[in-house]
């Protein structure tokens, strides 16, 4: 089965109009506020496709978050069956103090296709399409590395490895950094940062480290499309995880998840830029001309507004920048 190529534009849409509405209140220093608006127009979007989606990841349960909640069901209930997973805006923080690396983001899959993460950290590596076993989240840092160099004929030195900027990786980066190993280290941005490994002119050779675990569902909806390797396992470090955990079916708690686990079957993965993106989580000095960049949301007047979205849809093979003119009126504000 495939996802009808007539929902990408739906889809393009829906994560448009939600990057429109939080851009509204980009640099006003209130994510909350930016990040409801976002949640409000998604939801509001998505139930106006012809389709039964699930939620499988949202903005959390039903008692944390009244709208997008894991479990909701949207659309029209006519239609298709999808499972859902969204981040309405990731990197609200950005999005707050006007800096690149916002964005919306929305997956779709067949339901059932779509792995129902936990909301707890995720140990994550990613790199773009190597042979079965070179990488490994059981391996060291320094041997990832070292086969990596070795698959790409190259040393380390001409590797680049993006993480987040946290005091939690402080022994990888020494690591890396003993290694000689160049770093791209993002201060927010756990989707954006893997997905610089899906093409050679970001040049990031390896995205690693602990992030959110629903971030990575999402952000392997993509790099599936691109043939990429990545690699997962949760974290449950209190009691109220690993109960919720064995709630939605995970008995494995130290089970480490590929690719094809994560994600099955025909999706479709839409960004939009909130603010530049420069492209994905890129800072302007780093970006070469040639680079296709991912540009924020661009206010014509008061009813128009131009978007640009990263849209993957697996089955057709479809990965690019779409620019759009959006169309809104009092109703969507």
């Amino acid at each position: 089965m495939t996802i009808d190529r007539a929902y990408l534009d739906k889809f393009i849409n829906v994560t448009s109009k939600a990057a429109i509405s939080s851009s509204f209140l980009v640099g006003k220093k209130d994510k909350i506020a930016a990040d409801k608006a976002a949640v409000d127009s998604m939801r509001s979007e998505l139930n106006k496709i012809s389709m039964i989606g699930q939620v499988v990841i949202g903005e959390g349960k039903l008692d944390q978050a009244p709208m997008l909640y894991t479990g909701e069901i949207l659309g029209n209930k006519d239609g298709p069956e999808f499972d859902i997973a969204v981040d309405p805006l990731e990197g609200t923080n950005f999005a707050a103090n006007n800096l690149p690396g916002a964005m919306s983001v929305i997956a779709i899959a067949e339901k059932g296709n779509l792995f129902k993460a936990p909301e707890t950290y995720m140990n994550k590596i990613a790199t773009s399409k190597v042979e079965k076993g070179l990488i490994d989240l059981d391996y060291t840092i320094k041997k990832n590395i070292s086969n990596l160099a070795d698959f790409k004929n190259t040393n380390p030195s001409k590797l680049t490895a993006c993480l987040l900027d946290r005091p939690r990786h402080k022994e990888i980066i020494n690591e890396l950094n003993q290694l000689k190993v160049n770093l791209m280290l993002i201060k927010d941005g756990d989707v954006s940062g893997a997905l610089l490994v899906s093409k050679p002119e970001y040049n990031v050779d390896i995205f690693l480290g602990i992030g959110g675990g629903p971030e990575g569902v999402l952000a392997a909806s993509a790099l599936d499309t691109y043939g990429c390797n990545f690699q997962g396992r949760f974290i449950f470090d209190n009691d109220d995880d690993i109960k919720e955990a064995k709630k939605i079916g995970i008995d494995d708690l130290e089970k480490k998840y590929e690719l094809n686990e994560i994600i099955r079957g025909d999706s479709i993965f839409c960004a939009t830029a909130i603010t530049d993106c420069m492209p994905i989580g890129i800072q302007p000095k780093e970006l070469s001309k040639s680079i296709n960049k991912l540009r924020g949301v661009k206010k014509i007047n008061d009813q128009i507004f131009i978007t640009e979205t990263l849209i993957t849809h697996k089955s057709s093979g479809h990965n690019n920048i779409v620019k759009n003119e959006i169309i809104i009126d009092q109703v969507d504000k």
